[in-house]
């Protein structure tokens, strides 16, 4: 037997379905000198008694591409490694009980076209055609996926190992780690079988994920679900049908009652997602266990009861069924449901691929996404949906028990654009919030800081169920339009909590940040946009830069982006500069409209006519404040920065100037209105790595004239000329918004996506922002937008703001 290694270009952490393809993939890169530690024997963890089930269906644009690739992968993979894989694509059958729910289907099925797959809606009438022994009475309608089915997750997980063992890397079993070092740029894994010394370092430990990640300091957002599902012995009817046929029946998902059900041999496998979950390893009376391979939870079927009644009147043969076995096993759940993929926060050459809910289904995907991030330093899709940094350290034990129980009692729930989901709420409060709260507003988490999404009036209906829908117009609706007429006519203020700032300074700091950003460095009591590339062109991240001294600046970003975007800079950061992360010391109101002036005036003496992207310090109520005079709502107007303890004396003077001038509060929803009206972009949506800074329609801010971060990618891809480009449409929507990744179609050809799409109450019209194909891209050119299924017209637009296209109210 071959030694022990004792070094590595890379070591994974964890041998289950994830782990193995991690190390597959990278071998399938290059990087065959890579070995695969695990405690166990292979799949010990939830991998072996995971049920197995190969869904691509996902809302999410990402991770439906990393499904999509794992069920293309795995249909080839056991010819490729030539290993057996019991893999059964049967298809399946997703049904819906409401509207609404057909109307998510509509948009999966648009997004899957997009992607190459043939997803397919049923009416009532034809899902029997698909599943015979379906009562079908009381169902709006299905949807069916042919590339759905299940696998044997150790098969899988086997074949992916044998597939990296072919290429060269290594794994060793029965070989827990015990610690981690750092020492002269390398890691040191201690294992009781002795110590490996490697580069980079990933942890895909599964439900350890949080043991593993806590010998590098840090501190994993997870906690771990009992899930539960039922296998029954051969029912004769189902026996027959596959006698007949050849085949196995669809897999079956009622995901309004909340289970799936499926064939098993010739019996079932009933696996329900309850709202009555259970989560373990929460206290002192459930310790974590030192070691839980291959081991269950005691059946804890009670809790069940109702999902199994409801699948035995769904589909009667599954009440003539003998119950022969219960699953009821571990599986990690991250605060939101999607696993951690990428870059460990704060760590540097380390890695995670960790806490999943559907590692079969993803396994495949992230293996693929983990090895680009390490060999590439980036990845092909834009994988922010699941970035360990998108978690920003403000996830404490109670908030991911409170949001994994409630992502798991929702597993199949709509994510509806104007409802936010309950629990774990109230992590981060504005210095006014009360204040805030008492004015009606309804509010949304912003990285965990609360803010107000609207502000509802009397008799407003502000139920769960009111929210629930995607239809444009709900009570929100005629609240935001006052909102924003507000901010047109007169003046809005938002309380604005969270922003993520950072006050780099040092000699050479000007140099540096040069180097990094697509644009110029603003003159010293100047502000500018600054757009980050890679060295692809992509873009990465947007930041307001405020130029407070020759040798200091203050750069401002997206609340979600903090961990994002200080990993970002502290990576080129050199030696001698200093970068402090102040989000937490500040606050911000964005005080704008016709009348923000004389709101100010009353308030303060600071010299407001300073022009448009300049800012100041200033006093008011006393407090020391600083004035930045920029506004994403696109009127004249300012945004108040002031230390958390000041914020309630500013809020208050202001609010108190502002009562002779038409001020009201609005909030996010309208904010969402006024910016797409401008064609300002929003992060992670329309600026994001599926795009390069060229695409994005901001060569604007592109200087040509120096060096930076990604120019000779751009340069390149500016003299081959862009194929797709960032544009403007105005649709006759109907009654609904078009959602993230909304199909443009032309004639009977896709040629781009909506990456936002709001109603824009200035204008009266409902807009998207897109990428479209280049040689479409030309004002009045007509097309259509996909939304729910239905095609709605809609026209390109010029390349300027539909509001205010001159910018004279913003420079007023």
């Amino acid at each position: 037997m071959a030694e022990f290694p004792t070094s590595a270009r890379v070591v994974i952490i964890g041998g289950g379905a994830v782990g193995a393809s991690c190390l597959y993939h990278l071998a399938k890169a290059g990087w065959t000198d890579c070995v695969l530690l695990e405690k166990n024997e292979l799949t010990a963890g939830s991998t072996w008694h995971a049920a197995g089930n190969v869904p691509t269906f996902s809302s999410s644009w990402s991770i439906m591409n990393m499904q999509r690739y794992s069920a293309e992968l795995y249909r080839g993979l056991g010819a490729e490694v030539d290993y057996p894989m019991n893999y059964h694509v049967t298809g399946s059958v997703r049904l819906g009980h409401t509207a609404e729910r057909m109307d998510e289907f509509r948009r999966v099925v648009g997004m899957g076209r997009y992607q190459g797959m043939d997803l397919e809606l049923l009416a009532p009438d034809e899902i029997k055609a698909r599943y015979p022994f379906l009562e079908t009475h009381d169902l709006a309608g299905a949807l069916y996926d042919p590339n759905d089915g299940d696998i044997d997750p150790a098969q899988l997980t086997q074949a992916l190992a044998k597939g990296a063992r072919n290429m060269g890397a290594r794994i060793e079993r029965f070989c827990p780690v015990l610690a981690v070092r750092r020492e002269a740029d390398e890691w040191v894994i201690v294992t009781e079988k002795g110590e490996i010394r490697c580069e980079y370092v990933v942890n895909a430990a599964g439900y350890y994920a949080r043991e593993v990640g806590r010998m590098f300091g840090r501190e994993v957002p997870m906690m771990v679900m009992s899930h539960q599902y039922m296998l029954f012995d051969t029912v004769p009817e189902i026996a027959a049908h596959s006698a007949a046929t050849g085949g196995k029946l669809p897999l079956l998902r009622d995901v309004d009652s909340s289970y799936y059900l499926r064939q098993e041999k010739n019996g079932f496998n009933l696996g329900p997602y309850e709202g009555n979950c259970r989560a373990h390893w929460v206290d002192k009376d459930d310790p974590f266990p030192a070691d839980f391979s291959f081991q269950l939870f005691p059946d804890d079927l009670e809790r069940l009861e109702w999902h199994i009644e409801d699948a035995m009147a769904r589909v009667p043969l599954l009440g003539t069924a003998p119950l022969t076995k219960v699953i009821n096993g571990p599986i990690p759940y991250t605060p939101d449901g999607n696993p951690l993929i990428g870059p460990m926060p704060g760590v540097p050459k380390a890695f995670e691929a960790c806490v999943f809910t559907f590692g079969i289904c993803q396994a495949g995907g992230a293996g693929k996404v983990l090895a680009e991030w390490v060999t590439e330093g980036a990845t092909e899709w834009d994988m922010w949906s699941c970035d360990p940094r998108r978690f920003t350290g403000f996830e404490g034990e109670e908030y991911c028990i409170a949001k994994g129980m409630e992502v798991y009692g929702h597993e199949y729930g709509m994510h509806f654009p104007h409802y936010a989901w309950p629990a774990g709420r109230g992590q981060k409060l504005s210095s006014v919030h009360d204040r805030v709260a008492g004015l009606g507003a309804q509010f949304g988490a912003y990285n965990g800081w609360e803010r107000a999404n609207w502000y509802a009036r009397a008799g407003d209906d502000v139920t769960p169920e009111g929210v629930q829908t995607w239809r444009r117009e709900g009570a929100w609706f005629s609240a935001v339009k006052a909102e924003c007429e507000a901010v047109r006519d007169a003046a809005g203020i938002l309380d604005l909590p969270g922003f993520s700032r950072f006050r780099v300074s040092g000699r050479g700091v000007i140099d540096w940040l040069s180097a990094q950003i697509t644009g110029r460095v603003p003159k010293v009591g100047r502000l500018g946009l600054a757009y980050f590339a890679d060295e692809k062109g992509r873009i990465v991240t947007e930041m307001s830069v405020a130029r407070v001294a020759e040798d200091e600046v203050m750069l401002i970003t997206a609340a979600t982006a903090q961990a994002h975007d200080r990993e970002w800079l502290l990576a080129s950061l050199p030696h001698g500069l200093i970068l402090r992360d102040e989000t937490d010391d500040w606050s911000c109101q964005i005080l704008t409209g016709p009348n923000s002036r004389a709101v100010l005036a009353g308030v303060c003496e600071a010299d407001l006519t300073l022009p448009w992207l300049t800012w100041q310090r200033a006093q008011i109520a006393g407090a020391d404040v600083v004035l930045m005079r920029v506004s994403f709502a696109g009127e004249l107007g300012w945004e108040i920065h002031s230390r958390r303890e000041d914020t309630p004396g500013v809020w208050d003077a202001v609010m108190a100037s502002g009562s002779a001038h038409g001020l009201r509060p609005f909030g996010m929803f309208a904010l969402n209105s006024l910016r797409i009206e401008k064609g300002y972009r929003a992060w992670k949506g329309d600026l994001s790595t599926d795009y390069t800074v060229l695409q994005g329609g901001l060569e604007r801010f592109v200087d040509w004239g120096h060096e930076f971060r990604g120019k000779a990618a751009l340069a390149a891809e500016k003299q081959r000329g862009v194929t797709k480009q960032f544009t403007t449409l105005v649709i006759e929507a109907g009654a609904y918004d078009p959602p993230y990744m909304s199909t443009i179609w032309h004639g009977d050809t896709v040629v781009g996506e909506v990456t936002s799409g709001y109603f824009g109450h200035r204008i009266g019209a409902c807009i998207g922002l897109g990428m479209l194909r280049a040689d479409l891209n030309v004002a009045g050119t007509v097309l259509e937008v996909e939304i729910f299924g239905t095609r709605h017209r809609a026209v390109v637009q010029d390349d300027a703001p539909l509001w205010d296209p001159s910018n004279a109210r913003i420079r007023a």
